[in-house]
């Protein structure tokens, strides 16, 4: 007897060969479950497990796999050449690619003899077609629901039972078909959930309940609350709901079973403790409005932008403090003996900034530095023109031996 873990791949027996599944379940389960579907353990019909999957049979398994995608194109193409009225929405191979099933989905009966001798000699395998609902099909593609969760038919839920809407009516939900339906364009699976709770608690109302006499009218019903234990009329008077509890509501059916129309339905008070905000009436605000508010934010803002300006002044001061002192110190020297004149406002009075009475800048007054405008005379190669021109050298001086 050999044992197998879940999740661990097998070989199993197929039609005319072999197919590859995983192992789900073990131990008492596997008996449940199939006590639960209706099968017999002891059936010799029962397809068996052969051995463990080796890398052959994997290797095997995986290349038909990729052929199913391919297989499901072209089926549909063939499918449309034939005209036929169907949807083919998936096709699975056995590991060893003897067999093909087709899924497919009609509303009416469809004469697919034509298409399956196509099928076996397009694919060169067995055929086999088989019809499924819109629930399978959704089943098989697989999705998120409205719950933010993966619909229940492709995870665990296997049995599909019919839903309808009076399952929504008893959960007092809306009747709108947009939020009622799945994936699939059927009610939703999960209406019938909580259907059977909802019962249970609907069974200590009233019967027969749906109007009620009163001195202002006839109360119709509207709805049940199972949470809170009350119901709903309304008056023909007004639109507003009143809740009224069980007792109240079979005290008032004994009392028009008696020919006595109480005066009211003594509806519950649901209001909380929480103060009620009052309403303000209508204010007339034109030229109330100040715009001090919004001055201030401005104002504020501009001040911090100002105090951002001023601080990055201050750094880059810093750091040009050093090339300016290093400017003066590379400037030449003055007469040190020569006191210094203040500073005048007057630009002419200024002999630094006037180029008539700067004498060492006017070419007129530089009597060193004065050349003649047309002069041909050639400067002397190694002459300065600040200096005049350089002395000639003396007699070489001899060393002492």
């Amino acid at each position: 007897m050999q044992y197998f873990e879940k999740g661990e791949l097998v070989t199993v027996e197929g039609v005319s060969g072999f197919d590859v599944g995983e192992v789900n379940l073990t131990g008492e389960m596997v008996r449940l479950q199939i006590k639960k579907k209706g099968g017999d353990e002891f059936n010799p019909e029962m397809k068996k497990i052969l051995r463990r999957a080796g890398d052959r049979d994997i290797e095997i398994w995986k290349q038909n796999k990729a052929r199913e995608k391919d297989a499901l194109i072209r089926s549909r193409a063939i499918s449309k050449q034939l005209k036929l009225n169907m949807k083919l929405t998936e096709v699975e191979i056995q590991a060893d690619g003897r067999k093909a099933t087709f899924f497919y989905i009609a509303d009416d009966r469809v004469d697919f003899r034509e298409l399956i001798r196509v099928f076996a000699s397009e694919f060169k395998v067995k055929v086999e077609m088989r019809q499924i609902g819109a629930r399978q099909e959704a089943a098989k593609v697989g999705g998120i629901g409205s719950c933010g969760r993966e619909l229940c038919c492709s995870t665990w839920l296997s049995d599909f039972k019919s839903v309808n809407t009076t399952a929504a009516r008893y959960q007092n939900l809306s009747i709108n078909q947009t939020k009622l339906s799945g994936q699939c364009g059927r009610l939703k699976c999960c209406l019938n959930y909580e259907l059977d709770t909802y019962l249970d608690a609907l069974q200590h109302f009233p019967d027969n309940a749906d109007t009620l006499q009163v001195v202002r009218g006839n109360a119709f019903l509207i709805k049940k609350d199972i949470f809170k234990n009350l119901m709903w009329y309304t008056l023909p008077d007004s639109n507003k709901q009143y809740p009224v509890t069980i007792e109240r509501v079979r005290k008032i059916k004994q009392l028009n079973a008696q020919g006595v129309i109480p005066d009211e339905l003594e509806a519950v008070d649901l209001s909380t403790n929480k103060p009620k905000e009052s309403e303000s009436g209508f204010v007339e605000l034109v030229g109330q409005i100040s715009l001090n508010t919004l001055e201030k934010a401005d104002r504020g803002r501009n001040r911090q932008q100002q105090g951002s300006r001023s601080n990055n002044q201050q750094r880059g001061g810093g750091q040009q403090q050093p090339q300016r002192n290093n400017n003066a110190q590379q400037r030449p020297a003055g007469n040190p003996n020569q006191p210094a004149q203040p500073r005048s406002n007057n630009p002419q009075q200024r002999g630094g900034n006037n180029p008539q009475q700067r004498g060492g800048n006017n070419p007129q007054q530089r009597g060193g530095n004065q050349r003649p405008p047309n002069s041909g005379a050639q400067q002397p190669p190694h002459g300065d023109s600040n200096t005049g021109p350089r002395k000639p050298p003396g007699p070489p001086i001899k060393k002492k031996s």
